[in-house]
């Protein structure tokens, strides 16, 4: 009997509406507002077709996980795909990445949070990392008390999030209409490889719709119910980045976007809107960009926690981690694992590193989904079998766009772990 099959397993939850929330959740928040200030001062005005290009990839990733989880609905998104479609080394390889992109993408999220609270509020940036790390302890405990409570908090921070979208859209649109199209020409002032880079920076903006698949396990009706929450969340998340980064920069140009991206105190959103509106209508925006990462925070916490329950049922990842609370609605130590982890690349205190690093790491994962998803049977499949080979050779090329020195660590940390990997099931 398989490890998933004899342990305990977590109650069916979520419908689509709820799915839907957790999917905006972990979406929107750091990559609208932080990456595009970071793929701002790569590309240029061109960092409009960066985030075009990172959708397209994410739209036949998004397909091929969908339906990858509803044929294969348990909590662990790829990393089960990878040892039921693949080999035990593609799944371990998935899992792996998946913790080590997710925790880098929280830890952003943190800094985040706690850049626009300390810009907003005129306080040093050294004061960056212990906000990030109390945000972190939050949202951990949040995600303790279960997945009801979670998914109330969530609702409300989607909500304040995309209001805040929505004004930032409102208050910079005057602004472009009277400078017009000056900020956003000429539109390529940067290289092909630079654009290339901003898009896989900007392609980690959309992949909370992963967060949808890792809770296969406690959807209703999850062969319905996450292929139309990915397609959804992918949809609405494509048309708000773009509407954003053309306002944006058409309103106050990519310099005042990029500049306002500091390593750790990252607010450019907030830098524009102060710049166009003064500093009231920048504390609304900055109000909802700190409800964006908390958002995101917390799902990224639900996905790792559930990520590493199903390596622990495994034995890839010690067997702990898959003891479930007495409500039986959250795996207690591989969540507060997670936050422990998190915690350590806060302490870095440098956004663009972790995400960048990020970047790299969740391109590997999502080409092991899209090869997963080549596999298939044709009674199985969803969609087209070209959307599988688009989205695996597009993630494979971007992922190598990045730093040379962030994807030879990655690639570094994959050799680990494979060797680790071996060791344990020769040892087992």
């Amino acid at each position: 009997m398989s490890a998933t099959n004899s342990s305990p397993q977590l109650q069916r939850e979520l419908g689509v509406f709820g799915a839907t929330l957790m999917g905006l959740g972990s979406i929107v928040g750091t990559g609208v507002f932080v990456s595009i200030g970071i793929a701002a001062g790569i590309a240029g005005p061109a960092v409009i077709l960066a985030v075009a290009i990172g959708a397209i990839v994410a739209t036949c990733n998004g397909l091929n996980s969908a339906q990858l989880a509803a044929n294969h609905a348990v909590s662990g998104g790829t990393y089960e795909y990878g040892y039921k479609y693949l080999t035990p080394a593609f799944g371990f390889t998935a899992g792996w990445m998946f913790l080590v992109a997710k925790t880098a993408s929280a830890a952003t999220a943190a800094l985040g949070f706690a850049g626009y609270l300390l810009n907003i509020a005129g306080v040093s940036a050294n004061w960056v990392v212990p906000i990030a790390l109390l945000a972190v302890i939050i949202m951990t405990l949040i995600v303790l008390s279960g997945i009801r409570r979670s998914n109330l908090a969530n609702t409300v921070i989607v909500s304040a999030t995309l209001l805040s979208l929505g004004f930032f859209i409102l208050v910079c649109l005057p602004r472009v209409t009277v400078v017009g199209i000056d900020n956003l020409t000429p539109f390529f002032t940067s290289s092909p490889g630079a654009i290339l880079h901003a898009s896989a920076l900007m392609f980690v903006a959309y992949t909370g719709y992963g967060r949808i698949a890792t809770m296969g396990e406690e959807a209703r009706s999850p062969r319905k119910t996450i292929p139309q929450a990915m397609i959804v969340c992918l949809l609405l998340t494509m048309l708000l980045y773009i509407a954003v980064a053309t306002v944006g920069i058409g309103a106050v140009g990519v310099d005042v976007l990029s500049n306002a991206t500091g390593q750790a105190k990252a607010a450019p959103l907030e830098v524009a809107v102060r710049s166009v509106a003064g500093s009231s209508a920048a504390l609304v925006l900055a109000v909802g960009a700190m409800t964006a990462m908390l958002g995101v925070l917390l799902n990224l916490i639900l996905g790792l926690s559930r990520v590493l329950l199903a390596m622990g049922r495994r034995g890839d990842a010690p067997r702990f981690l898959a003891r479930l609370n007495q409500q039986q609605t959250s795996p207690y130590w591989a969540v507060i694992v997670v936050g422990g982890a998190i915690v350590a690349l806060v302490l870095l205190g440098n956004v663009k590193t972790t995400w960048s690093f990020s970047a790299f790491s969740v391109l590997i994962y999502y080409a092991v989904t899209n090869l997963a998803a080549l596999r298939l049977s044709p009674s199985e499949r969803l969609y087209p079998v070209w959307v599988g080979w688009i989205g695996l050779i597009s993630c494979l090329f971007l992922a190598f766009w990045v730093e040379s020195a962030i994807w030879q660590v990655g690639l570094g940390l994959i050799v680990a772990g494979l060797i680790w990997h071996k060791v344990q099931r020769a040892v087992s």
